[in-house]
C-alpha cells in the first residue's frame, strides 16, 4: 500500500528549527532577537545542513514518530465512527440480512461481486453461518471495482427491496460467478434465482438505489474500509479474506463484549 505524508515538509522545517535552536542560539542571542541578514541566514542554513548530515537519525526518528501519530489518530477516528455510525452499520433496513436475523452477534461484510478475494472467502462465510446459527450477517453492497460491479450491486439491492427471500440465492450466484458480469449475465442469474427481471431493470437506476450505494461508500470511508472484502465484527475492522478460525475467534470476542 502506498502511503502519503502530507505533513512531511512541516516535519523537516521543524527539524531545521530544532537544529537551529541547538546550534545557533548564540548567533540569535547576539542579534538581540532582530531578523538575520542575508549572510547570517546563509550561515544558519549551512549550520543546519551540516548538523542534519551529521545526525540523520533525527529525521528518521521524526518520520517514525509522525507515522505513529498519524496511525493512532486514524485508529481513534475509526473507533469513534464505529460508535457514531453503529446503527447505520448494523441496522440499516436497506442492507440485506442473512444468517439469523435475531442472532446475538452481527457480522458486517463490505464486498464487491467482481472481487476475487470476496469470491475466495464466500465458502468460508457459508461454513461460518452453518456452524454458528446465532450470527446475524449484514451484506453491504460496496461496488468499487467496475461498472459491472455496480450494476450487480444495484440488481441485488432491488432484489432485497422486493423479494427478500430470494436475495441470498442471487447473491450466491453472483459471487460464485467466474469471468465478467455483463448486464445480460446479471439478468440471467437473476432469472435463475427466480427474481422478477423486469422489475429489477425498472428499478435499477432509481434515486433510492443511488442513495444506498452512495451511503455505503461514504460509510466505508468513515470507518476506514477502502477495499474488499472488509468486515466489521464488534469493534474490530478486519480487511481481506480472513480464514474461518480468525472469524470464529473474533465472534467469540464480540460475544464476550
Amino acid at each position: 500500500m502506498i502511503r502519503h505524508f502530507p505533513a512531511l515538509p512541516i516535519l523537516f522545517v521543524g527539524a531545521f528549527w530544532l537544529a537551529l535552536a541547538a546550534a545557533t542560539a548564540p548567533v540569535v542571542a547576539q542579534e538581540n532577537n532582530q531578523g538575520l541578514n542575508v549572510q547570517q541566514k546563509k550561515d544558519v542554513e549551512k549550520v543546519i545542513g551540516d548538523y542534519l548530515r551529521k545526525n540523520p537519525e533525527i529525521i528518521v526518528e521524526a518520520i517514525r514518530l509522525l507515522q505513529e501519530k498519524e496511525k493512532a489518530e486514524k485508529n481513534n477516528r475509526i473507533q469513534a465512527n464505529l460508535v457514531a455510525y453503529e446503527q447505520q452499520i448494523k441496522n440499516d433496513p436497506t442492507s440485506p440480512i442473512g444468517g439469523n436475523p435475531k442472532g446475538d452477534v452481527t457480522v458486517v461484510e463490505f464486498f464487491d461481486y467482481q472481487c476475487s478475494y470476496c469470491k475466495k472467502v464466500f465458502p468460508t462465510i457459508q461454513r461460518l453461518l452453518k456452524d454458528d446459527q446465532n450470527i446475524r450477517y449484514v451484506f453491504k453492497e460496496f461496488p468499487i471495482l467496475s461498472p459491472a460491479s455496480e450494476t450487480a450491486a444495484r440488481a441485488a439491492l432491488v432484489a432485497w427491496k422486493f423479494e427478500k427471500e430470494k436475495y441470498f440465492e442471487f447473491h450466491r450466484l453472483l459471487i460464485e460467478s467466474r469471468g465478467g458480469l455483463s448486464d445480460a449475465r446479471i439478468f440471467n442469474l437473476a432469472a435463475k434465482a427466480g427474481l422478477d427481471v423486469a422489475r429489477i431493470k425498472k428499478n435499477l437506476k432509481t434515486a433510492e438505489i443511488d442513495a444506498i450505494i452512495s451511503a455505503n461508500r461514504d460509510l466505508a470511508g468513515k470507518i476506514g474500509i477502502n477495499g474488499t472484502p472488509g468486515f466489521v465484527i464488534g469493534d474490530q475492522i478486519i480487511p481481506g479474506a480472513v480464514d474461518l478460525a480468525t472469524l470464529k475467534h473474533l465472534i467469540t470476542q464480540a460475544r464476550k463484549g
